[in-house]
């Protein structure tokens, strides 16, 4: 059985675990952290699909915490030209101390974590976005407080991260609503799972989904791959812009989150983004410092895991040594 932890998913860490995470991220963004957990190593950060927000926060987290990042293209790399995932994994993990991987089928990512001996963070598929997820959680307990008592609303596609809001739910217990057209419903596997750890909403209203809560979440209608859709998901998502109007649903203190790159008068008004209950500048900054916290876990686990290793194999040596000399 493979020992080493990955993060492909918000589950994959305990309700405590993830408090944690969120303790270190605090911790580090308010500069009371001096330790460098990745000193000395390099983390390969895969990318088959590109973005701003996901590179330049591993690649400059990597450094403050001491390490090297080391970027992938799939034009870069055999897996690009067909080489199975498991040699890739099996190979990478020689070189480097973990891989963050960007790419489109959620299975990839958990056939490179099964043959990998080294910690695989899952910075995008076409499931999932926990990273993501992790910085918003973060920036509500920075402008709420928490999370405890309060509602999550999510309005438009049933996408990754939607779906990612839907395991941090079942994980840290909040209530979720979702609006979302028919047709563009959450992962039903990933809904029904969580429904039976809190109280999840799935509703084709953005109204109902938004009525007092307390933070307001949404995306872009048509993500990465789904450009050739862009027409005919304008059209199903009609009536599901977050606009002033629909915010004056939410509770009085609400916050809006989108998680970029946004599309002004589609998915979001342009005085809802720019607007005073916009945290959207806090959220993308916190992908930096709850990444350098899930690095530093990870990674920092597998560096005493080695250290545990060592000296197990220092007193097998000396024990066999001890033998050999009676």
């Amino acid at each position: 059985m493979n020992p080493v932890r990955h993060f492909l998913a918000i589950p994959d860490f305990s309700k405590t675990e993830l408090l944690a995470v969120f303790d270190l991220a605090a911790r580090m963004k308010r500069g009371d952290y001096s330790e460098k957990p990745l000193a000395g190593k390099t983390l390969g950060m895969i990318f088959a699909k590109s973005s701003t927000r996901t590179r330049v926060s591993f690649e400059v987290g990597a450094f403050q915490l001491g390490g090297h990042a080391l970027f992938l293209s799939s034009r870069d790399i055999q897996l690009g030209r067909g080489e199975p995932i498991r040699d890739t994994a099996r190979v990478l993990s020689r070189y480097l101390d973990g891989i963050m991987i960007r790419t489109y089928d959620h299975g990839d990512i958990v056939e490179l974590a099964r043959y990998a001996s080294i910690p695989i963070i899952n910075g995008l598929t076409d499931l999932l976005h926990p990273c993501q997820v992790m910085a918003d959680l973060l920036t509500v307990r920075e402008t709420l407080g928490g999370w405890d008592g309060k509602v999550i609303a999510w309005v438009g596609d049933g996408n990754n991260m939607a779906n990612s809001w839907i395991n941090a739910a079942g994980s840290l217990g909040f209530e979720l609503r979702l609006a979302c057209p028919r047709g563009y419903e959450p992962n039903p596997e990933i809904l029904e799972r969580n429904r039976q750890k809190t109280r999840i909403t799935l509703t084709t209203d953005p109204g109902e989904a938004v009525h007092a809560a307390h933070v307001v979440n949404t995306d872009v209608w048509a993500s990465m791959g789904q450009e050739e859709e862009q027409a005919e998901r304008e059209r199903a998502f009609q009536g599901y812009i977050v606009d002033s109007v629909l915010m004056k649903q939410a509770d009085a203190r609400a916050v809006f989150l989108h998680c970029l790159p946004a599309h002004r008068g589609e998915e979001v008004s342009e005085d809802v983004i720019e607007g005073p209950q916009s945290r959207v500048w806090d959220q993308a900054e916190n992908r930096l410092h709850v990444q350098k916290a899930i690095m530093a876990t990870l990674m920092k686990e597998k560096r005493e895991q080695s250290t545990v290793n060592s000296e197990r194999e220092k007193k097998k040596s000396a024990l066999a040594a001890k033998k050999r000399g009676r």
